[in-house]
């Protein structure tokens, strides 16, 4: 993201035809909804810069090793705790080392805000959302199936996405491949995922380079994902 400085996006699909056709909230599994253009503008931009200045060292962006020797395309940044194939520290163990950055309170209010929205107030969980992942994708970036599993909470997991749309892939909880449904994500979109959808496999077959809306300045996917660590 320390790259992301000053380029513009395309006009693309949050465009013209976002206005000429309206996307309303789905329900895509039990316990699993989509809530397309739920960021405002404003939100959106901040939300941005705020993620810039945690992709700067100490504890910045970095590229992910997998267990197997394999790199994830995506690259990514933590707040609260480190995530890292397949557990959490409080420092960039697989980075620089240095300690994470802290997560913000407001984090915690926007997480709870996007909960009650898209699941209602009785799916709020009863601790704070405390661990952000930030994944950065450029038009060639993916993510392949996988859960939430390395926490022990059973919280709603709260995504939302900056920049370019991209297919998302939401399977099912027993195995990476089908039953699943794709659904394309836009810049200000929110998804959430909890109760019996908690530990489906999810993924990112696919990013769609220059739709991002060119007020936002970003070329590529910003992807924020919040949960609650339990730890």
């Amino acid at each position: 993201m320390e790259d992301m400085e000053g380029m513009e996006g395309i006009d693309g699909m949050d465009g013209t035809d976002a206005a000429l056709f309206a996307r309303e909230p789905a329900r895509v599994a039990p316990g699993a909804v989509h809530v397309p253009g739920w960021l405002p503008a404003g939100r959106r931009r901040a939300l941005l810069a705020a993620c810039r200045e945690w992709a700067r060292p100490p504890a910045g962006l970095r590229t992910v090793r997998t267990p197997g020797g394999g790199t994830m395309s995506a690259r990514q940044v933590c707040l609260g705790r480190h995530w890292y194939p397949y557990g959490y520290a409080p420092t960039a163990v697989d980075g620089d080392g240095a300690p994470v950055k802290p997560f913000p309170a407001w984090l915690d209010e926007l997480a709870r805000s996007a909960v009650a929205d898209a699941l209602g107030p009785r799916a709020l969980p009863a601790e704070p959302y405390d661990i952000a992942l930030v994944n950065f994708y450029d038009g060639d970036a993916r993510m392949g199936m996988h859960r939430d599993s390395d926490e022990r909470s059973d919280a709603p997991v709260v995504s939302l996405s900056l920049g370019d749309s991209c297919v998302f892939r939401f399977g099912n909880t027993e195995t990476r491949t089908r039953p699943y449904t794709d659904v394309e994500l836009r810049s200000g979109d929110l998804f959430v995922f909890g109760g019996p959808s908690r530990l489906a496999f999810h993924g990112v077959p696919r990013v769609h380079p220059g739709t991002a809306p060119p007020e936002l300045g970003l070329t590529g996917r910003l992807n924020i994902t919040l949960r609650v660590s339990g730890l």
